[in-house]
Order: structure tokens, then sequence, then C-alpha cells
């Protein structure tokens, strides 16, 4: 049952996060959105309540520790607790490592995964003294294949699949009753290619994506039934794409 559950979602303001938010929505969940840009989590908020959904948004930097635990906050202010968290902020600037781009590096590992587990930091003391609750993640195809030109992007993935199967573990033997998800996208339409800084690595992901992609909604259309799923049952992985895409 989706219906009444609290979900918190990062990098909610586009792409994944963004369809994830208003899909949840149409099906009776309290969406509690994070993400840097105010403006447009700002509109998106105003969309599902003039469809009669709930919905609150908080700025939020996963980068920052003290975010995720104020979106946390926030969420439990305004409904009492939380149900599910849905860590999906992310950011793709790939290149070859030969070109050295360290400041890039550290972006991805901050937002990537770092990002990750801040926001189990801020959630699992929550689920640990409900004895419930389900943390969902946004890996990548990337987390399971290597590509040229992202070897550090990839990296920041397989962490995200490791952590997230840890999770699980730790949290099966504890008999916590804490689901986990991570969902592997291969390509999606999303801003994530948009931030590209090598010519060649952004030429090259162009032309996978102009052949075939998927919506952001397909995605939406997984986490949703990830949550959908009985609480007694974990579906810990789920790896989607496009049906003629050659991952």
């Amino acid at each position: 049952m989706i219906k009444d559950k609290v979900v918190i979602i990062t990098g909610a303001s586009s792409g994944i996060g963004e369809a994830t938010a208003k899909k949840l929505a149409t099906e009776c969940a309290k969406v509690v959105l994070g993400a840097r840009n105010t403006d447009k989590l700002s509109k998106i908020v105003d969309q599902i309540k003039a469809a009669g959904g709930q919905a609150i948004y908080q700025k939020t930097d996963v980068t920052k520790r003290d975010d995720s635990k104020k979106l946390v906050d926030l969420a439990k202010e305004k409904f009492g607790h939380v149900d599910v968290i849905y860590l999906n902020a992310g950011v793709m600037p790939n290149s070859p490592l030969s070109e050295l781009r360290v400041e890039d590096w550290d972006l991805m590992i901050d937002v990537n995964l770092k990002g990750v587990l801040y926001g189990i930091a801020a959630i699992l003391p929550e689920f640990r003294k409900q004895n419930s609750g389900q943390i969902i993640a946004t890996s990548s195809v990337a987390g399971i294949k290597a590509y040229p030109g992202g070897a550090v992007y990839g990296a920041t993935k397989w962490g995200v699949k490791d952590l997230m199967e840890v999770l699980r573990m730790e949290c099966a033997q504890n008999n916590e009753h804490i689901r986990t998800s991570v969902i592997y996208p291969a390509a999606v339409n999303s801003n994530l290619t948009s931030h590209i800084p090598d010519k060649a690595v952004a030429e090259g992901e162009a032309a996978v994506r102009s052949e075939t992609e998927l919506s952001a909604d397909k995605i939406a259309n997984v986490v949703s039934y990830a949550i959908d799923t009985p609480e007694d049952t974990t579906i810990n992985e789920f790896t989607v794409g496009p049906t003629d895409q050659v991952w």
C-alpha cells in the first residue's frame, strides 16, 4: 500500500525525482521533496497540490550532512513520521581519467556516494526506532558495468550498490524490518548529461540517447512498485533500461 505513506525524495527538482514525486502523489502518498533548486521544487509542489495531492519541500544539498537531517525533521514535523526515503540525487560530469578533473571527481563522490550515506545516517535511527521503513537509492548501470570515460561516476555507483547490499544484510540480521531497493537505470531522459565537460564523452552519450532512452516516469513506476510490495518482501535490485539499448 502506498496510500498515506510519507516518502522523502532527494534530487526531486527534475528527471526521475520529479517524475517519482508526481507519480507517488497521484497514489496518495505524502511526498517530501529535497533539492537545491527551490524554484523548481516550488512549482512541482504547486502542481501536486493543484491535482489534489500532498507535498512539501525544502532546499537540500545532499553534500551537507545537516541538510539531510533537516529534511527528515521536516517530514516528521509535518506528517509525524517517515515510511520511505528515496535517495536519488546524482551528478555525472564524466571524462577520461587522464584529464585529471579532480574537482569533478570530488563532486561525484560528495553527491553520489556521500549524499546517499548522509541520507542513510539521517533516516536509519528513525527507522530503527519505529522498527520499519524503506530505503531506496538510485545507482546506475554504471554501477554494475564499467564504461570508458565514466571511471569515477561508476566507482560512486558501484559504491552505492555495495553499501545498500550491506545495509540490507545488517538490517535483516537485526530483525529491524527495514527494506532496501537499488535501481540501476540505463539511458533515461534527465539533465545528468547536460553537465558532461568532455566533448567526446558528451557526444558519445548523446549518440546513444538519440537512438533510445526511457522517459523518467518509467523509473517512477519502478519506485512505486518497490514501495507497493508487501512489507514482508524486499526486492533489492532493479536494472531498468530501454529494450533496444545495449547497456
